[in-house]
């Protein structure tokens, strides 16, 4: 039941140019103001759901831009980065080359425009964090501090599975629709659908149903 506008800022899909700060949030710029003037959306809810490295970029937008942020009815997140330099540390950390490394390296990575330093701007719009247990190159630490600095209303819902891969299951899609039907009224760490279990349990099928 919603429209939905995709954006491969520049250097990524079939969009021309190369990934880079700030130039990357006059795409973000440009898709709003599409939406500012194309018919189809005059007068509809405006959601915002960046996943990963779009994530933080939202955040960081919005709250550069507050007057946007009355626009939304919601802003949807899921496993987004808290710290470009912490989540540099954490891939360090994996390999054994690197891990005597890995403070000083991580170091070098920038970090002004980490989600976590933009978040507490957010104070316009209701927020619903999504972060998997299980994610492998941004570990769910970045949805629980993202989730501490943001102002109210927020949401913390905890999955499962790899990295940004959220929606590839029907409970978290219905999950979602279930919250944008009323974010206001959602607020704090709970569970607005159970989590599935991983592995799904082998059933003995000798057993004899009880």
């Amino acid at each position: 039941g919603y429209q939905v506008l995709l954006l491969d800022y520049r250097g990524y899909g079939l969009s021309e140019g190369k990934p880079s700060l700030p130039a990357i949030y006059q795409d973000i710029d440009a898709a709003f103001s599409w939406i500012d003037k194309a018919p189809e959306t005059q007068g509809q809810p405006l959601i915002i759901l960046g996943q990963s490295l779009g994530g933080a970029l939202a955040v960081n937008y919005l709250a550069a831009h507050p007057e946007r942020q009355s626009q939304l009815k919601a802003l949807v997140l899921d496993g987004v980065p808290a710290s470009y330099r912490d989540v540099g540390q954490f891939a360090l950390s994996t390999s054994w080359l690197t891990w005597p490394l890995q403070v000083p390296l991580s170091w070098l990575v920038p970090d002004g425009d980490s989600a976590i330093k933009a978040m507490p701007g957010l104070t316009g719009v209701p927020k619903l964090l999504f972060h998997s247990l299980d994610d492998p190159i941004v570990p769910v630490s970045n949805g629980i501090r993202l989730y501490q600095a943001a102002p109210p209303p927020r949401v913390l819902q905890l999955t499962r599975g790899g990295h940004v891969q959220t929606f590839a299951d029907k409970t978290w899609q219905t999950v979602m629709l279930r919250y944008l039907d009323d974010p206001q009224h959602f607020n704090g760490l709970r569970r607005l659908g159970e989590i599935p279990n991983y592995p799904v349990p082998k059933v003995d099928s000798s057993e004899s149903p009880q």
